[in-house]
């Protein structure tokens, strides 16, 4: 099927579907006059595909996790075990923007929220404070540049 047939039947735009054939999501061939030429299954894999990326899969993880899929013997059982892993994933991520809240929610209405251990500790006891520990992504060693 052409591409235009491909992108009508999905809900994608042409160029959505490019973007997966650049990426190797998605394959076709040349026909003589050098349309696409999309195999039938590839109506169905570009429905699971955005169902994946509905469901917070990346499209790295949906091209590693297909072929893992596509060479399972048992898919439903293959499936329900990549859903696990990310549900662990969620949680763990969950886990740490907690923390990160209770965090910042010390800090609320202390002046400076990055600076109020430091004052804390500088009124509350003698000597040098200690310094602030940092928490959040710079903590586990990914600084982001601008930030």
């Amino acid at each position: 099927m052409r591409i235009g047939e491909l992108a009508a039947r999905t809900g994608l735009t042409k160029d959505t579907v490019r973007f997966y054939e650049k990426t190797g999501l998605v394959s076709s061939s040349r026909l003589p006059n050098g349309y696409r030429d999309f195999p039938p299954e590839a109506e169905t894999w570009l429905h699971y595909v955005r169902t994946a990326q509905s469901l917070g899969f990346s499209l790295a993880e949906i091209a590693r996790t297909g072929e893992e899929l596509r060479d399972a013997p048992d898919e439903a059982e293959a499936l329900s075990a990549l859903l696990e892993e990310k549900i662990h994933l969620i949680d763990a991520r969950v886990a740490e923007l907690n923390a990160l809240r209770a965090e910042l929610a010390t800090r609320v209405g202390t002046g400076c929220p990055l600076r109020a251990r430091e004052r804390q500790e500088r009124t509350g006891r003698a000597g040098r404070p200690e310094p602030t520990p940092v928490v959040g992504p710079a903590a586990r060693g990914t600084v982001r540049a601008g930030r």
